[in-house]
């Protein structure tokens, strides 16, 4: 069983990615359940968690009608505006496949944009839900989620894409590591294995990207420790086959036991989906 716990779908007519610029051409087309289901049964993949990719609830809504009509999509990420009236939005929302919200932070100019005191009472109205926090993160947020997992320890985080980490030939640097040592020393965050191949660039490979997930294996441990493949984002770098080989190599001298949490029943668990 493999469950891939990070990806998205969008239809552009839509017209709320406003992140699709010229950089991203490549993938700046309609991608959708058809698009993915191929990849995803040759490569053994049973399920998926399907991300937000838009700051808009419509988008959400899009999102959950997609669940519906996909039987590969297990969960869904979405959106609200945290700031704003966060039980009405909850109640436009309300489906079954909904366990996560993720705001962008990475696209906030302030990094401490999520410690506001609304934003701080929308998370606890989310997390009362049975919701969970997606992190979309870079290094200089580090100390701001390790702020907030102290403000809300009932607040499940996932830390997507390993925080981005920049990396100065293939060594994440010294902020990145003291920094997710410091979100892994609460139990309730987790780290997704995803997103590296396009953050690293050319030449991603097993020995480049070594080091990043030795570090976040030996800080989150297996269990939690979530493989996912940020497809369609994933294709701006390299495919989905060959980032799959790659993080299966990454674990190939852990237990299988082990593996198994990395590539499907740590996502089970941080969901709610067993």
């Amino acid at each position: 069983m493999i469950i891939d716990a990070h990806q998205h779908f969008w239809r552009i007519a839509r017209g709320d990615y406003d992140w699709m610029t010229e950089e991203v051409a490549a993938i700046r087309r309609d991608l959708l359940p058809a698009d993915l289901e191929p990849l995803a049964h040759a490569a053994g993949v049973t399920g998926t968690v399907l991300v937000q990719a838009a700051p808009t609830v419509d988008e959400t809504l899009f999102l959950l009608d997609l669940a519906d009509r996909s039987p590969l999509v297990r969960a869904v990420v979405g959106w609200i505006d945290l700031t704003g009236d966060v039980e009405t939005q909850l109640s436009r929302i309300t489906h079954p496949a909904l366990r996560g919200i993720r705001p962008m932070l990475q696209d906030i100019d302030d990094t401490d944009w999520i410690l506001q005191d609304g934003v701080i009472d929308g998370l606890r109205r989310m997390a009362d839900a049975g919701l969970r926090l997606d992190a979309l993160i870079t290094p200089r947020h580090l100390p701001v989620i390790d702020r907030l997992a102290r403000l809300l320890p009932e607040l499940p985080i996932v830390i997507d894409h390993c925080a981005k980490p920049v990396f100065d030939g293939a060594d994440p640097g010294p902020e990145w590591r003291h920094g997710m040592t410091a979100l892994a020393a609460h139990p309730q965050i987790d780290c997704k294995l995803s997103g590296l191949a396009t953050e690293y660039g050319p030449g991603w490979s097993v020995d480049t990207l070594r080091p990043v997930f030795d570090h976040v294996l030996a800080a989150f441990g297996p269990a939690r420790l979530i493989w996912g493949s940020d497809w369609p984002v994933l294709e701006l770098a390299g495919s989905y086959p060959d980032w799959l080989t790659v993080a299966q190599d990454l674990t190939a001298a852990l237990p299988e036991g082990d593996r198994a949490l990395i590539f499907g029943r740590t996502a089970l668990r941080f969901y709610g989906l067993d």
